[in-house]
């Protein structure tokens, strides 16, 4: 159990859900223990959150465990979105954690917001990679054939042909050194939040399936947490895997608390 999360099912405002699929990474395998890793790192957290004044045991934080994959990627997601629905329709905001990105694709379908925003290295709009289409590389992708536009902020790496998708009016690609002064625009459109643990800097967050180098700092992607979450219909971190000592853990749980304080506090 993530620690705090200690709501029952039907009285929970929000719901997180482990999804632990390793398929299709290409580089550093291990996002499987992403779950396990988040929830164990996150023990060492204070339960009182000073800048809001709360405390996250009363935040109304339940944990379902993980949803394990299949064999088929595919029919997983299916049986994730299923999973995700049914707690959005109970209007539980629902807070993924994988796994390797892909998982974002059925929390998307689930929650179908007007605006998919992503910490992320990788542009992931390929169409399909090493013959896959529901690589961890093709997420953004995906989530364009649900949300109206994309917001990319971290950017740092892509295909030739995913810069020039990027170039298209739904996408927006922000760059690491742009993305401090980077603030949410959304009027009256939701808003699903991805972190892929790889938007950091591997400095900080080394236990990641592709790090790439001249990311951002804990604290620029805490602050576009905070800043989204008003407007989030559902949150989800992911790509952390067990090739570090904890750090790329230890953020993702702090980001996801973050997460939590802000959408709570809105």
């Amino acid at each position: 159990m993530f620690p705090g999360a200690v709501a029952d099912r039907e009285a929970a405002d929000y719901a997180l859900v482990g999804a632990p699929l390793d398929a299709s990474t290409s580089f550093r395998p291990g996002a499987r223990f992403g779950p396990r890793r988040v929830r164990e790192f996150a023990e060492q957290f204070d339960d009182y959150d000073h800048r809001s004044a709360r405390r996250f045991t009363e935040l109304g934080v339940y944990d379902h465990g993980d949803v394990g994959p299949t064999a088929d990627t595919a029919e997983y997601l299916t049986f994730l979105e299923s999973a995700v629905a049914e707690f959005d329709s109970d209007g539980a905001v629902p807070l993924v954690v994988g796994g390797e990105h892909t998982v974002s694709v059925a929390a998307v379908r689930a929650t179908d917001p007007d605006v998919f925003v992503c910490l992320d290295a990788h542009l992931d709009l390929r169409e399909s990679y090493a013959g896959d289409e529901y690589s961890h590389a093709t997420v953004t992708h995906h989530a364009l054939s649900v949300a109206d536009r994309a917001i990319v902020l971290g950017a740092r790496t892509g295909s030739e042909a995913e810069w020039e998708r990027a170039d298209a009016g739904d996408v927006t690609a922000v760059p690491p050194e742009d993305v401090a002064d980077w603030s949410p625009d959304f009027d009256d459109e939701s808003v699903y939040l991805s972190v892929d643990i790889d938007a950091a800097d591997p400095g900080f967050a080394p236990g990641t399936g592709t790090p790439e180098p001249f990311g951002l700092a804990p604290r620029e992607m805490r602050d576009v947490v905070r800043s989204v979450a008003p407007q989030a219909v559902g949150f989800d971190v992911v790509e952390v895997n067990d090739r570090d000592d904890g750090q790329a853990a230890t953020l993702a749980a702090k980001l996801l608390r973050a997460f939590v304080y802000a959408h709570a506090e809105a």
